[in-house]
């Protein structure tokens, strides 16, 4: 796979809007009274954007890390060892005489075959 060079339109930088083109005048004019309504109105309520911003970020508190939790139970003795040696079971083992065999039916599916019958069936069925 090659590398290629992408346009302008894929920077993540880049992505102030820069000078505003009107088509005509007018339009540029309306354009600057509602700016200047809309600035008008921001200091009549007393929220002026860029001193909103500042404040806040001023006023707000360093990040502090939570300090980790310790459980606060006290300490619990464990019991003593009272048992015996602990051996190795037995294995179980198969010694009863229903079970003929064990068949495989489909690839890795063992089934019990318990007559002669059931080994017939299994062996001609298709594969």
């Amino acid at each position: 796979m090659t590398m290629h060079l992408e346009g302008p339109w894929l920077t993540t930088t880049g992505k102030r809007k820069g000078r505003q083109k009107f088509r005509n005048a007018d339009e540029a004019r309306k354009a600057r009274e509602l700016e200047e309504s809309w600035k008008a109105l921001q200091k009549k309520w007393g929220i002026e954007a860029e001193d909103r911003r500042r404040r806040r970020a001023m006023s707000a508190e360093a990040y502090v890390p939570p300090k980790l939790q310790h459980r606060q139970t006290e300490h619990v003795p464990s019991l003593p060892f009272t048992a015996g040696v602990c051996v190795k079971s037995e294995q179980k083992v198969y010694t009863g005489t229903k079970v003929k065999g064990i068949g495989t039916l489909h690839k890795s599916n063992a089934v019990p075959i318990f007559s002669d019958e059931e080994a017939v069936d299994i062996a001609k069925m298709r594969r």
